[in-house]
């Protein structure tokens, strides 16, 4: 089997050209078309990445739109038309009803509504993009430390500015999963494989696979993972001579970019690249001397360039104010149950939302849900294909995935068997404390869908070389595929109305209480459980300040205070502790003079202007008590019950006391 030359402009190899290099044993085939070598011939007619100099000895140049086209044909669009429609499929919902949000997690869907409109800040008012007061009030919010999406709030500024936070967040997601898709087809029908349709089969898993639609729900910096095949792609270019320079600062620029989206999948990207590289260092040694010296070389300048880039935005989340260290205890216990590798995702058409509920922590975390035939399909692969030493590495590279997603406790079935896994040992170093121990499984994901790739036009160069063997051979091939994946076909994201914003501030009317010295309290405050005040404060471009917050802060526990753990609310304080246990249900203490002074002293640490409390459960009992702490009744106003209390927080002199009830 042969695989034709093309020179650097993408033209047909010939003059100087060195003659095609032959690929004589079919077993080598994945690996040699993994290599990214410019004189592979992807099945494209011009190269992938053509350089921007044309040869001087090409006499005839077709035009710019013959080259688009030939690089860019009609199966690339209908591929594009198929990611694009999958994406708005999956997203129906929340553009239909655009008054509905995640019914799964909208805590992270308003979080992120919050982070759109601060990048929509940074760009007209000027903020600070690293670090925020317009929630948790006086401490603010480090938005390194926390998922900042800045590489895609800034850019959607106009999109956030023109039509609201909340359709921002639609587009987010939208575009997430479509542009994902997109790069991923676009890195392997250029670079892995010569099939489209192997392309394609591939990109579609690594973009829409259980763990991909899972987190969906309310996690777009996670699903937004359209630079990963580039980094991908790139990072395995660094191998070319002489062009360390070029190819390490292209590099340098996508981890810098991806950085600004998630951290996290950049970590776990950064782990399995480089297992993958080192197999592949090992086994090409001989045949390719020097490829490890200008890979080093490469990785050089993009390691100086994206650490000088981000020397500062990472000392602010690790060492500026409100860091943290680690997440909270119980978060580093997260792990894949193993019974989920076979199993099937709530979101899927072969899903039980009761089985995914027993062997997942919630329906954003099912991150390790396979399915019994892709796993059959997978190792299949891996045993047809096992003379490739690329595909044994991405096998690798899965089953260490694999492994570090058990959590540092081994489940199976629901049940603890007591057998530590690799987390046990890891769960605590430094950087790694701060990574979700299930989520190394949804990075298994590409890995898979590569073999997939990989697997397809494998099938293809053995129909074409056995032509007796074709019937039987595509039928087995559709066959398997088809009993993988068809199982795993998401269904359409839930959605739930949210609670519609009041007019109080709708309209504006908070601005009378409210200016650069006071903030907003709602009740109760804003936290895990009730982060519709984060969408207000949106919706408000973030004019309207907040106390309380649903983020990650530092743990403030005066009986640990060593613990710099990180926390989803705010430390707590008398009057918001007393507000969420009321909406819990708890019973109502006594309100004396001393829990009356306790709230005067909260309400002046938040530099409240206002008190607001909507129609909600329990509103009723919350209303009660607040008026009996401040000794006055509110006032309705724009679907809002609002007290006025700047002159109690003003005045030094004022003091709480009961309501007069004579």
């Amino acid at each position: 089997m042969t695989i034709t030359g093309i020179d650097s402009t993408g033209q047909s190899a010939g003059g100087n050209v060195p003659p095609p290099r032959q690929v004589t044993d079919p077993e080598d085939l994945d690996a040699e078309l993994l290599t990214l070598d410019t004189d592979v011939d992807t099945a494209a007619p011009v190269s992938p990445v053509p350089d921007v100099e044309a040869a001087p000895e090409l006499e005839h140049k077709p035009s710019r739109r013959l080259r688009v086209w030939r690089w860019l044909n009609w199966r690339d669009v209908l591929a594009i038309a198929t990611f694009v429609a999958v994406s708005l499929y999956l997203t129906s919902s929340l553009w239909i009803n655009l008054d509905h949000g995640s019914a799964t997690d909208p805590q992270d869907q308003s979080f992120f509504e919050w982070m759109l409109a601060h990048g929509a800040r940074v760009i007209t008012d000027g903020a600070n993009p690293f670090f925020s007061d317009r929630m948790n009030y006086p401490d603010g919010v480090n938005i390194m430390a926390n998922t900042s999406v800045l590489a895609v709030s800034l850019p959607m500024t106009p999109v956030t500015w023109l039509f609201g936070p909340h359709v921002a967040f639609n587009v987010f997601l939208t575009l997430a999963l479509a542009l994902t898709g997109i790069s991923w087809y676009f890195v392997l029908s250029r670079q892995f494989v010569r099939s489209r349709l192997a392309a394609w089969v591939g990109a579609l898993f690594c973009t829409f696979a259980p763990s991909m639609v899972s987190h969906a729900g309310g996690h777009p910096n996670i699903v937004s993972q359209f630079l990963i095949p580039l980094i991908i792609w790139r990072t395995l270019r660094l191998r070319e001579h002489g062009r360390s320079l070029r190819n390490g600062l292209i590099l340098a620029g996508l981890l810098v970019w991806q950085a600004f989206i998630n951290l996290e999948i950049l970590f776990m990207t950064a782990v399995g690249l480089g297992v993958f590289c080192a197999i592949m260092a090992v086994s090409r040694r001989k045949q390719h001397r020097g490829e490890a010296r200008a890979f080093l070389r490469g990785l050089l300048v993009a390691g100086t360039v994206t650490v000088a880039v981000l020397a500062y935005p990472l000392s602010v989340q690790f060492f500026g104010p409100q860091s943290y260290q680690g997440l909270p205890q119980f978060v580093r216990g997260f792990g894949a149950d193993l019974g989920s590798f076979t199993a099937y995702s709530s979101r899927s058409v072969a899903g039980n939302s009761v089985v995914a509920e027993r062997l997942a922590q919630n329906a954003q975390e099912e991150n390790a849900f396979f399915g019994w035939g892709l796993v059959i399909l997978f190792f299949g692969l891996m045993v047809w294909m096992r003379r490739s030493v690329t595909v044994l590495a991405l096998g690798a590279v899965a089953l260490l995935y694999a492994a570090m997603s058990l959590g540092p406790r081994i489940f199976l079935n629901g049940l603890n068997t007591g057998v530590p896994g690799i987390w046990a040992v890891l769960h605590s170093v430094p950087v790694l404390n701060s990574a979700v121990p299930t989520r190394w499984a949804m990075a298994i994901a590409p890995a898979v869908g590569i073999v997939l790739a990989l697997g397809v036009q494998r099938a293809f160069d053995f129909v074409k070389a056995q032509p007796s063997a074709r019937g039987p051979v595509r039928v087995a091939m559709i066959t398997a595929v088809a009993m993988a994946l068809v199982p795993l076909v998401p269904t359409p994201l839930k959605t739930a109305p949210f609670a519609p914003t009041p007019q109080f501030v709708a309209s504006g009317e908070w601005k009378r209480y409210v200016d650069d010295h006071h903030t907003v309290v709602t009740l109760p405050l804003p936290d895990s459980s009730y982060p519709d005040p984060l969408r207000w404060s949106a919706e408000t471009g973030q004019d309207m300040r907040i106390a309380g917050a649903y983020a990650l802060l530092p743990n403030q526990n005066p009986l640990n205070p060593d613990d710099h753990t990180a926390l989803f609310n705010p430390p707590w304080r008398p009057t918001s502790g007393l507000m969420a246990s009321i909406k819990e249900g708890n019973p109502i203490p006594e309100i004396t003079d001393t829990r009356r002074e306790m709230t005067l002293a909260d309400l002046r640490y938040w530099k409240a202007g206002v008190i607001m409390l909507t129609p909600q459960i329990r509103d009723i009992e919350m209303l009660r008590v607040m008026t009996d702490l401040l000794g006055f009744e509110p006032t309705w106003m724009g679907g809002a019950w609002v007290w006025d209390v700047r002159q109690l927080v003003d005045d030094p002199n004022t003091v709480l006391t009961g309501p007069d009830i004579a």
